[in-house]
């Protein structure tokens, strides 16, 4: 495979999974805001408690194993090992569904319960339980998921997110309505991973013949062989899984520890925040999900050139993004919730909190590509120890500030816990690979960024605030990328293959580089 179609391969695969994430952020901030209107602080608080324990629960059921899938699949494509590639697919969905059914039946009868008692708060067993019912379903979801990442075929996973977050925000509501309350939001969540599950299926059967083709008949597999291939998903998928749990803790710990120390309305002001606060991943966990397979084809193939490409690519092209996001949302973060929240003001009680956790999700950011990367090199554990640290740490500080500060402490937790983690995954991470770091330009992108926070400080934080700074704001940080040279011509030409794949908008983003690259070289 050359270079030129392996780099076009990327690009569009991470085009399509970034627009993807945009229109189901936004999606999933339309379900927020409809539960976070219709039920209220307190019940949404209770939501919010809820929804950590089902992140835990599908992490545990999926066992680590969609990644395993997508870098197995890819390597055995790769290798031209079609029947292996299908059968790495195949064993790992016995495994997934076998482990959704067992905590399913855990969340419904164990956990629910002594979450319930612990938190004093009997109005949460009923969505807990609900949780359960979700995990076979989503162990389904994430398995074809992974094939579909294994083979570049990012289109498919948009798909059944698509029909998931339909279904998820449709059902929700009318449940909400009638008279389901919190119980009724996380229905609708079941029924979404119901429908995405139905879909999954049909598009691995109905589409993917082409990638991943029925099986041989001169194909052999005994027991002997899937065991052993099992052994070697799971032991690829065990710190993946730990790492995903850990993930999960970064996001959630102070969350949990909140429904020990908070009221649930003060919850349900940080629940309100938190997704606004993780925009900026959108981009990041973009470019992460197609650097996986990407990285570990090139690593597979010794091919250092092409490594080295895939590696720094991201960081470019990523942070390019992310910072002058998290700048900007911390800036303007009081009328960024009084817009998403408008029919309750009582939501603006976030908005401090919102502003201190954006800025650990730029850390964040860095460390979800590195933690790729490392990933698709074969070496998993490595953010899995980094993450477990975070964990320990984020729990450290959250127990101690949140009592003190409230949510605002929480997010602080989350923020030191999420800068600790990243120093030492970006460096071991470009050693590791044997790559260079783009310092120049993260540097010049951060300056660009803290100067256009310096002239939005002169801009009212409220809603009509907000409206000037999305005008004003781009035009000052496009105006300083070219004043300090930041792009250089092979990085306009990088970003025209991510532009030219955004459809209608793809015009205007070549007319912007066009811009940007001539009076960069002037």
């Amino acid at each position: 495979m050359s270079e030129e179609s392996s780099s076009s391969k990327v690009a569009k695969g991470s085009a399509i999974i970034l627009i993807g994430n945009v229109i189901f952020r936004v999606g999933g901030y339309i379900y927020r805001f409809l539960m976070a209107s219709l039920l209220g602080p307190a019940a949404y608080g209770i939501l919010g408690l809820t929804t950590p324990f089902q992140g835990i629960f599908q992490v545990l059921s999926a066992a680590g194993l969609p990644p395993a899938i997508a870098k197995y699949v890819s390597e055995y494509n790769a290798l031209d090992e079609k029947d292996l590639a299908r059968q790495t697919i195949f064993t790992s969905l016995k495994i997934m569904v076998f482990l959704g059914l067992f905590f399913g039946f855990i969340m419904v009868f164990v956990a629910a319960p002594i979450i319930t008692n612990y938190y004093h708060k009997p109005e949460a067993l009923l969505p807990l339980q609900a949780v359960g019912l979700i995990t076979p379903f989503s162990v389904i979801v994430g398995g074809f998921r992974g094939a579909f990442q294994g083979v570049y075929k990012m289109e498919y996973i948009l798909y059944t997110r698509a029909i998931e977050q339909i279904f998820m925000i449709l059902m929700a509501t009318a449940l909400v309505l009638l008279g389901l309350s919190t119980l009724g939001a996380v229905l609708g969540s079941v029924l979404g991973f119901v429908a995405s599950a139905i879909s999954a299926v049909y598009i691995f059967k109905r589409y993917m013949g082409k990638y991943i083709p029925p099986a041989n008949p001169d194909f052999k597999f005994p027991l002997k062989d899937e065991l052993k291939l099992a052994k070697t998903l799971i032991f690829f998928s065990i710190p993946v899984t730990v790492a995903a749990l850990a993930e999960m803790g970064i996001y959630s710990i102070c969350t949990l520890l909140m429904g020990a120390f908070l009221p649930a309305a003060a919850i349900g002001y940080f629940t309100a925040a938190d997704p606004i606060a993780r925009l900026p991943l959108v981009v990041s966990n973009s470019l992460a999900t197609t650097i996986l397979p990407a990285t570990s084809e090139a690593y597979a193939l010794k091919d250092q050139v092409l490594l080295e490409k895939y590696v720094t690519a991201p960081y470019k092209y990523g942070m390019f993004f992310v910072i002058p996001m998290c700048v900007g949302i911390a800036i303007f973060a009081r009328g960024i919730m009084g817009l998403v929240y408008f029919t309750n003001a009582a939501y603006m009680n976030g908005a401090v909190s919102l502003a201190i956790l954006v800025v650990g999700m730029t850390f964040y950011s860095v460390y979800t590509i590195s933690g790729s990367i490392v990933q698709g090199i074969g070496n998993p554990r490595i953010p899995m120890y980094i993450l477990i640290i975070g964990c320990v740490i984020t729990l450290g500080l959250g127990w101690y500030l949140i009592p003190l500060f409230g949510i605002e402490g929480g997010a602080l937790a989350t923020t030191i816990s999420s800068f600790i983690m990243m120093v030492p995954m970006f460096l071991i991470q470009f050693r590791m690979t044997k790559t260079h770091a783009p310092y120049s330009f993260l540097i010049k992108v951060t300056v660009a960024s803290l100067i256009m926070a310096i002239v939005s400080i002169i801009v009212p934080n409220n809603v009509y605030g907000l409206i000037t700074g999305i005008v004003v704001c781009p035009i000052v940080y496009v105006i300083m990328v070219i004043l300090l040279k930041t792009l250089s011509h092979e990085d306009v030409a990088e970003f025209r293959k991510y532009a030219n794949k955004l459809g209608p908008i793809r015009k205007y983003a070549n007319k912007l580089l066009d811009f940007i690259d001539k009076h960069s070289s002037d």
